[in-house]
């Protein structure tokens, strides 16, 4: 613990001081006035009145009061009771709950006798504070010198563990709670699982969790945080059902998680769902469950049912707001996005970097050059905020999408950052759309240094290829693609209908009503023919003849997954489909044509942004 006695000697020693200025001030604990301030009474100096102490240092640590439980400190060391177990162990308590760390480590090392608690209470204090390090080391220490540890060590020092996400670790105390039948413990198990999940092994976790006997309301709320910090949004909601069907009250950590869970899946009908649970438990006035529902109605294509969720809170925050306008920046609705910008700043409250980035995220998805002009420079001058490599993002993206190459380019050379793959990747897409080869071949030669494992760079310089009909170098990528084994990410869409997500690939063979849905997408595209939809093929850039590229745009996967909804959903339902990738131009074209025939508002959903398509036009307005 020689950290620890390096603290800083003043802050722990105005404790010895205090009882100068305070000597004979203590503190009445009362359970109807639970602010120590408020209830000064003084006492006898004389008066060492040690339950009246304890009592003083609890009130402390419950309300956070420092000052007050320094001067409580002074009084202590005036009186003689620093060499006491059970005082020392209170200090420690009310220091960690005051987040003077420094000074819980002080009293700790100073104790000429540390009973179990002592040890638990300062890992528990150094984990908490994020000193994950300092916790472990701790624990080590505690080993070395013999001491008896309980199953609450354990945990505190599991939590160290996931906070760190150190596995190895992890799987030694796992180990050593084997051996010692701790395993079993409803807290030890919790701790284990959460380590599991956050470092991504999410199938250790869900073995721990199938082992324990007992779980807690702690232990469902983290198997289902867990699979949504791995990405498994239907496992998490599969887990969120089975704690209902099983009457576990639910709490805001569980029900948050279930809300990104339909966020993640764009499962519009289950968020609904959740939104009543939310509701029903009172958890409806937190602010930070409240963003996440936001997040989750914005996500899953409901941008107006977002917004009445924000405009029905009384209080709001800097967070609300800013996911309010992210949503509205993702559905480009910019209009929306500059106003709220607006309102935010007449409701005092200062817009930080997320609110720039959502701002110059709505200009880039129209196109609004000299008003992200306007953002960015706003930024700097009028509101202190240095701008980071996201909202330098932003900027590349937007002149890339105007065909403002040179200048986006310029700009990823003069920045005072390294330009990421993210920036290359948007300038090689703007290339491939404006034709520029030569530039192509330059980002694409950095992001093959950055991302050498990525597939979908490569594909991208060979379609920029293809486009410009040079097949030999064409065929020279496809050929080191096949050499590398380097496997693009494959397209997948997919679309909620009665609580059930359906998921297409391309070509979809596996679907039970497949032979029905391709039947279906032959008769509307013949409907849509009619109407002057054609199959562009330019978009299909697979060195094959005209028959075949037909053949391959007409089975896309977000085509299947309209199909299905049309078959499915009531006529005055949305469609609400949901991609892994960006939707091609011929599946744009199809879906303003498919929205003018059937009368319906399709919302689409890819990784750069919302196209909503309703009577023929696209929200996007063509700039995608």
């Amino acid at each position: 613990m020689k950290t620890l006695r390096r603290n800083k000697e003043g802050i722990y020693n105005t404790a010895q001081n205090y009882h100068r200025k305070f000597s004979a001030i203590t503190r009445v604990v009362r359970t109807d006035r639970p602010r120590p301030q408020e209830c000064l009474v003084l006492v006898e100096a004389r008066d060492t009145n040690t339950p009246l102490l304890h009592q003083i240092l609890q009130s402390c640590a419950r309300t956070g009061a420092p000052m007050e439980g320094k001067a409580c400190h002074g009084q202590i060391i005036r009186v003689g009771l620093q060499a006491d177990t059970l005082t020392s162990n209170m200090l420690i308590n009310m220091y960690s709950k005051c987040s003077l760390v420094d000074c819980a480590g002080k009293v700790f090392d100073e104790m000429p006798e540390r009973s179990l608690v002592s040890w638990n209470t300062m890992i528990g204090s150094l984990t908490q504070s994020g000193e994950e390090e300092k916790a472990l080391g701790l624990f080590l220490q505690m080993r070395r010198e013999a001491n008896h540890f309980s199953e609450f060590t354990v945990s505190s020092v599991l939590c160290a563990c996931a906070a760190k996400c150190a596995v190895f670790e992890c799987k030694q105390l796992h180990a050593l709670a084997v051996k010692l039948a701790m395993n079993l413990n409803v807290y030890v198990g919790t701790a284990l699982l959460d380590v599991y999940a956050k470092s991504g092994l999410i199938k250790d976790a869900s073995s721990v969790f199938a082992s324990l006997p007992e779980r807690s309301e702690v232990t469902w709320s983290s198997m289902v945080a867990g699979y949504v910090q791995n990405e498994l949004y239907e496992e998490a909601l599969m887990f969120f059902r089975r704690a209902k069907m099983i009457g576990l009250k639910q709490n805001q950590f569980t029900i948050s998680s279930a809300i990104c869970a339909c966020a993640g899946l764009a499962a519009l009908i289950e968020g609904k769902q959740v939104h009543a649970v939310l509701c029903k438990t009172g958890f409806g006035l937190n602010k930070f469950i409240v963003s996440s529902l936001i997040d989750m109605y914005a996500k899953c294509g409901s941008i107006k049912e977002a917004y009445h969720v924000f405009r029905d809170m009384d209080e709001t925050n800097t967070v609300l707001w800013n996911t309010m306008i992210s949503g509205f920046a993702r559905h480009a609705c910019s209009l929306e996005v500059m106003i709220l910008f607006e309102k935010m700043q007449q409701m005092g409250m200062f817009p930080s970097e997320v609110t720039h980035v959502s701002v110059l995220t709505a200009c880039s998805h129209m196109g609004l050059v000299e008003s992200a002009r306007k953002y960015f420079n706003l930024m700097i001058t009028e509101h202190n905020v240095s701008p980071n490599v996201v909202h330098y993002s932003c900027m590349v993206d937007l002149f890339g999408r105007s065909g403002l190459l040179l200048e986006a380019y310029n700009l990823i050379e003069e920045m005072p950052f390294d330009a990421t793959a993210s920036m290359w990747g948007s300038l090689l897409a703007s290339c491939r759309i404006y034709g520029k080869l030569h530039l192509a071949e330059v980002a694409a030669k950095h992001l093959s240094e950055i991302e050498p494992n990525n597939a979908g760079n490569h594909i991208l310089l060979s379609n920029i290829y293809a486009a410009n009909k040079k097949w030999d170098e064409v065929a020279r990528i496809r050929k080191l693609l096949k050499e590398s084994e380097l496997k693009k990410e494959r397209g997948k869409s997919w679309i909620e209908i009665k609580d059930k997500v359906h998921s297409f690939m391309v070509g979809e063979r596996k679907h039970a009503r497949i032979a029905e849905i391709y039947s279906k997408l032959d008769c509307l595209i013949e409907e849509l023919k009619i109407m002057g939809y054609k199959a562009e093929t330019e978009h299909d850039l697979h060195y094959v003849g005209e028959n075949r590229k037909h053949e391959l745009l007409r089975h896309h996967s977000e085509k299947l997954a309209l199909t299905l909804g049309l078959m499915c959903l009531p006529s005055n339902a949305s469609i609400r489909i949901m991609k892994n990738l960006r939707i091609c131009g011929d599946c744009h074209s199809f879906m303003k044509f498919a929205s003018s025939c059937t009368g319906k508002e399709i919302i689409v959903r890819d990784t750069n942004r919302f196209h909503h398509f309703k009577n023929g036009c696209c929200s996007c307005r063509e700039f995608w």
